[in-house]
This record gives structure tokens, sequence and C-alpha cells, in this order.
């Protein structure tokens, strides 16, 4: 159970990092929209938009943990684990709607630029800057930025909003210094394209999860050789790695043994492999034990068919 304690650890360090980055963010966003309203700028209120959608995901991603951290239960047997997943894809899909609202926007703007008050928009701009650059440090040093797809998917909110920030930054000085109108839709659309980038990545590995996909830091042949490799294993079929929810891998397979072993030999058998999955990630692990004589199929991977109940008749 100790690989247990310290995914908890990790949560709630992951926990705190979320709520300090979402008060932040949160109160600068409004600064940012309002200031984009008096400024008439589109490349803030882009921003703003952006770091909306920042908000939103640290919000989801807040009540993902939350609710992660209830128990299972008879009719949720997992908890509320996959929660977290569900709420990664919304934030997707928020952000491929600001992005696309974004262009609807700028396309007007290029034809015939607003005036724009481009001290204002400087002064809120740096500021923002300044503030991603705070969040991005708070979260990079105390959460888990690497392995968790709910922080992840926060993370990347705050960099490619630092990207909007420099964007409106160089959009003002441009309107100043050349009276360049089309610098502010032109800041915009970048930002807008860096939004639908990061909407589009995080729905990707969200829907690999949910579709059950091996866990991208796993390698199944690799696995398998660690399982067939051990001592009183005769074969290997029928093997799933999936996903649980982010950091949180699972396993099961059957395993062919010997038939003389005793039970006592068998489990042995098994702790060595649960303890050698663990090392490579794979923290839920369920194996059935098969004796030789065991009818089974020989290929790896499940050749279960989606036949209705009744066509399985007493082999």
């Amino acid at each position: 159970m100790a690989h247990d304690h310290s995914h908890n650890h990790t949560h709630g360090a992951n926990k705190k990092v979320l709520m300090v980055s979402f008060i932040i963010i949160t109160s600068y966003m409004i600064i940012e929209a309002i200031g984009g309203f008096l400024t008439n700028s589109l490349a803030l209120l882009s921003d703003a938009g952006h770091m909306l959608s920042d908000s939103i995901s640290l919000a989801i991603a807040l009540v993902a943990f939350k609710l992660a951290e209830k128990a299972a239960s008879p009719s949720n047997t997992y908890g509320y684990k996959r929660f977290e997943i569900l709420a990664a894809v919304v934030n997707g899909v928020t952000l491929i709607l600001v992005a696309l609202y974004i262009f609807y926007e700028a396309i007007d703007r290029f034809s015939n630029p607003p005036e724009v008050a481009t001290t204002g928009m400087l002064i809120v701009s740096a500021i923002g800057l300044a503030v991603n650059i705070l969040v991005a440090w708070i979260m990079m040093r105390g959460g888990d930025t690497h392995e968790n797809l709910n922080m992840r998917g926060a993370y990347l909110h705050v960099l490619s909003d630092m990207l909007g920030s420099v964007g409106a930054i160089s959009a003002a000085l441009l309107m100043m210094f050349f009276g360049w109108g089309w610098a502010d839709p032109l800041a915009s659309v970048i930002v807008a394209l860096l939004v639908l980038r990061s909407g589009y990545f995080v729905i990707k590995a969200s829907v690999h999860v949910l579709m059950e996909g091996t866990p991208q830091n796993i390698d199944v042949n690799d696995i398998l050789q660690t399982i067939k490799k051990t001592k009183g294993i005769q074969g290997v079929h029928d093997l799933h790695i999936w996903c649980i929810t982010s950091g949180l891998n699972a396993l099961s397979c059957h395993a062919v043994i010997d038939n003389h072993l005793t039970i006592a030999e068998s489990e042995n058998i098994l702790h060595l492999i649960e303890h050698s999955l663990e090392h490579k990630g794979i923290t839920h692990v369920t194996i059935q034990m098969e004796s030789v004589a065991h009818k089974h199929d020989n290929s790896i991977l499940c050749t279960a068919k989606n036949e209705p109940p009744h066509a399985h008749h007493h082999h």
C-alpha cells in the first residue's frame, strides 16, 4: 500500500496548488476582461477568454480531485476517479469553442481595425504576463504536472496563456510605435490557435483513457515479458492494460502455471509479479491463475465476442 500513500500525497499537493492558482487566475481574468472592454482590445479580450477557460479548467480540476476522493461504492466500484478524465474532455471542448469565437471576432477586425487604447492595453497585458509566470512557477514547484492529466491540462493552459500575454504586449507595442491596427486581431488569432491546439490534445488524451486505451507510458511487450519471465509461469493470455485515471494503471490477465503447484506457491508467484509490475507503473493487478489443463485460448489479447448471453450454451 506504500504506493497509494504517495499517490495521496501528490494528490493533496496538487489540490493546494490548484486552489492558489485558481484564485490568482480568476481574479486577474476579471481585471483583464474589464481592461479589454475599456481599451477596446481583442487581444486582451481573447487572452481574458483564454484565462476564463483556464479558471474553468482549474475549477473542474479541483472538483475532480474532490470527487476522486469519494470512496468506492457498490454502484461505483472505482469510486469517482474517472470524473477527472470527463472533466478534461469538457475542458478541451470549452477551449475549442473559445478559439472559434476569437477567430470569428478577429475576421471583422482585420478589415476595419477599431481604435485601441494602447497604453492601457500594454499595462494590463504586462501584469497578465507576470501573473501567468507566477502561477506557472507555483504549479511547477508544487504540483505533479508531469503524470497527472488533470494537473497537466491546467498547467498547459497557463503556459499558453503566457504566450497570449506576450502576444498582447507585442500587439500593443506595434500599435504604439507603428500604428499597425491589425496587430491586435493578429495577436488574438495567434492566441486562438494556441487555445485550439491545447484543446485538441487534452481531448485526445482523455478519449484515449475513456476508450480503455493502453497508457502512454506502458510498453505492453515489456510487461508481457516481465510476467512470462517469472519462475513458474508457463504462458499468459487475455491481457488487458488500461488506465483508471491519470497515474492509476490497471492490468488483468490469465496466467498458466504448473499443475502441481500449491496455493501458497502460486501466491508467491503472484507477489513476485505484482512487485515487478509496480516498478513499471501498474498499481492495480488482477491475475487469474490457471493450470495447463484449463481450456483456454492461446491468444495474448482477449478474443471474447459480444454475443448475447443465451448464445453461450454449455461447452
